[in-house]
């Protein structure tokens, strides 16, 4: 028996254990993706007091040089690197050899050429001048050197020893061409053109830069670079209660913390990691979900959009976790605020806040600066909802993407000034990443469209583009069946003003009131605001055969709608808008013309269901109420009153809004509306003069 009473209650209640599946799943995904790294439990602010308890060294660590300290130390390390240059002596013999050839050769060419003397003493001189000027060596100019001074220190390696030397130790093309020049004013005789001409094709540096030498010297240095500067050991005080936490000490709790986080990877470390990171995911998906419980049942109760508010939080999550996890890109660069956008452009105002307020909760305790990161978070997240509380056009969007831009700009300096008290702290990659992460919240206008795809929803936007009356079916239904356009135009009119006074989608209400009749475009003519011949066919027809028709534009409609790609949404006001009430003229009429039969009320019945929103409901009323208006001879305060009334408390009695969250305040207020309303639309006109 106890047995039965479990599957029982199981098969009652599968709904509920998929949504208690769904939040699992959500949960544990969440946990997955997150880094498994523990998180130093202290929040501090550089210019601000410690106020915590004293933060006693609970081991010895390194103190940490500044990542500003650091890249000074690396620049000044790279400026100072002395570069090598590789003393090649080779190049002297080789340049011997080709003075031996080119001298010959040149010698038969001059005039010279007879006189053994003259070649001789030239031939002395240029080999005098090589021989001093490759001893020496020529230097290779290049951009480490070529704006040193004379007693710039290099590194010169000859026979694979390096010794220091001095840039002015070497001679360069140019001055070795001065030396040489010297050396001619000393000796008589000589022909310098035929000299220089010779020299031009001798003279090469042979003391070259050896480039990967000094970068793989360089390489070294930096990998020597001391990343810290002093200790501190374990039981010494790093900062007390109440201290200011200056530069210095900034260090010390920095490096503290590195080395907290470096020790803490132990497997023991990583369960209560795990544990710590399950809990607080947990408990933020568990607020939404009692806050759901408590203001938004509906939405609690409905698998789609449940499912939909769970996968947001998911990518949300996973786009934080991406981040953290490869540490390429800045944490403040993904559009954290298209999921208020989002949650907002298919649910309300207090869903997506509350959703988001979670979301940047969770995400918060994982990233390096929790309370920044949320406080940021928030501000962008509550102004992108406020300024999008009705997106009815792609315009909208991209205010909301300035305005965020501006919240999370404001935000950001906010922190900074109370934390560091001067302008120039002010980091221009936090503005970077605001810019980027706001220009992809644009995102939020295609993934509408696939949210609307993948769960049926439907959003303002879509809204209103159905509400144009130039679309295919309202212009059919216009053309085919004027009377019924007018009558939807007047229903939605009727029940946007009433759903504005109350509260509730007024877009949706008035769409699906534009569409409410479409039906009734396939038998235009069975309808009395249609009959503009003076035909009336159900003349001709049995009272059971008319009702039949006029039940079944209902039947109609829901085809055509689906037919034609109508959201769900829309389709409900099709078959809520005469619920399960009577076709009761023809039913009347079957009684009166046939008191002795008994007549089947079933036939003379809608369909329904009864509407279960308060838009539906508006939508119902609002089309009897126009419908029964056009019946009335005399228009005045009085019989539209009574109509009113008598329409609206004939459907509360037959048990219509039962299953609608409607209350009697509210039925009071529509009534109001329809009366004022329905005085306006037919007022009396004066008599002009003839």
């Amino acid at each position: 028996m106890r047995i039965n009473t479990f599957f029982e209650k199981l098969s009652n209640n599968h709904s509920g254990l998929y949504r208690s599946f769904l939040a699992i799943l959500c949960i544990a995904s969440i946990v997955y993706l997150f880094p498994k790294q523990a998180k130093f439990r202290f929040e501090y602010q550089q210019n601000k007091p410690w106020m915590h308890e004293d933060l006693i060294a609970p081991f010895d660590f390194a103190i940490e040089k500044s990542s500003e300290q650091i890249n000074t130390e690396k620049q000044n390390l790279i400026k100072s690197n002395k570069p090598y240059f590789k003393f090649n002596e080779s190049i002297k013999e080789i340049e011997k050899i080709k003075l031996d050839s080119l001298f010959e050769k040149k010698w038969q060419q001059s005039i010279y050429s007879n006189n053994k003397y003259a070649k001789d003493n030239h031939y002395k001189i240029l080999n005098k001048i090589i021989n001093q000027v490759y001893d020496k060596g020529i230097i290779q100019i290049n951009d480490k050197i070529e704006a040193q001074n004379d007693d710039f220190t290099l590194l010169l390696v000859k026979n694979n020893i390096a010794d220091e030397a001095e840039l002015a130790d070497f001679y360069t093309l140019k001055t070795a061409y001065i030396f040489a020049e010297t050396e001619f004013q000393k000796e008589k005789n000589i022909d310098r053109t035929f000299i220089n001409e010779l020299l031009e094709n001798l003279l090469v540096q042979n003391v070259t830069f050896d480039s990967k030498r000094t970068l793989n010297e360089q390489d070294n240095n930096l990998k020597n670079l001391s990343l810290s500067k002093g200790m501190k050991y374990k039981g010494q005080r790093i900062i007390s209660r109440g201290d200011m936490v200056d530069e210095e000490k900034l260090r010390w709790i920095e490096s503290l913390k590195q080395e907290y986080l470096e020790q803490s990877g132990g497997n023991e470390n990583n369960l209560y990691i795990l544990l710590g990171q399950t809990l607080i995911v947990s408990l933020g998906v568990l607020m939404i979900i009692l806050f759901l419980y408590s203001f938004r049942p509906e939405i609690l109760l409905d698998n789609a959009k449940f499912s939909f508010i769970l996968l947001l939080i998911f990518m949300i999550s996973a786009m934080a976790s991406l981040s953290l996890n490869l540490n390429l890109l800045s944490i403040y660069i993904f559009p954290y605020c298209i999921l208020p956008i989002l949650v907002r452009a298919f649910l309300d105002t207090r869903t997506a806040l509350f959703t988001h307020l979670a979301v940047a909760l969770i995400v918060g305790q994982i990233t390096p600066s929790p309370f920044e990161f949320t406080y940021i978070q928030l501000i962008g997240g509550i102004f992108a909802v406020f300024s999008i509380v009705n997106l009815r056009n792609r315009s909208q969007l991209f205010i909301s993407v300035g305005i965020i831009f501006v919240a999370y700009c404001l935000a950001y300096l906010a922190l900074a000034f109370t934390r560091e008290g001067k302008f120039s702290s002010l980091d221009i990659v936090f503005f970077e990443s605001f810019a980027i992460s706001a220009g992809l919240t644009l995102f939020a206008y295609p993934l509408i469209f696939i949210f609307e795809k993948l769960f049926g929803f439907i959003s303002d936007v879509s809204l209103m583009e159905l509400s144009d009356i130039n679309s295919p079916l309202l212009r059919e239904l216009a053309l085919k069946a004027p009377g019924t356009f007018q009558h939807s135009l007047q229903v939605a009119n009727l029940a946007e003003e009433a759903i504005i006074k109350i509260g509730g989608s007024s877009l949706l209400a008035r769409v699906g009131a534009l569409y409410h009749d479409i039906g009734k475009s396939e038998t235009p003519m069975y309808f009395v605001e249609n009959q503009y011949t003076g035909v009336n066919p159900h003349s001709e027809l049995s009272y059971q055969d008319s009702a039949s028709i006029i039940i079944g534009h209902v039947i109609l409609g829901i085809e055509k709608a689906k037919a034609n790609n109508l959201p769900d949404s829309i389709i409900d006001f099709i078959r809520t808008h005469h619920g399960t009430t009577m076709a009761e003229y023809f039913f009347k009429m079957a009684k009166v013309s046939f008191p002795e039969e008994e007549i089947d009320e079933k036939i003379f019945h809608y369909p329904g269901p009864i509407p279960y929103s308060i838009e539906t409901a508006v939508v119902m009323m609002a089309d009897a109420v126009e419908a029964s208006g056009r019946s009335i001879k005399k228009f005045d305060a009085e019989t539209i009153d009574a109509l009113v009334e008598k329409i609206i408390n004939h459907q509360i009695e037959q048990n219509q809004f039962v299953n609608s969250p409607i209350t009697f305040r509210n039925v009071n207020t529509i009534k109001k509306v329809f009366k004022k309303r329905l005085l306006n639309m037919n007022h009396l006109r004066i008599e002009y003069p003839k």
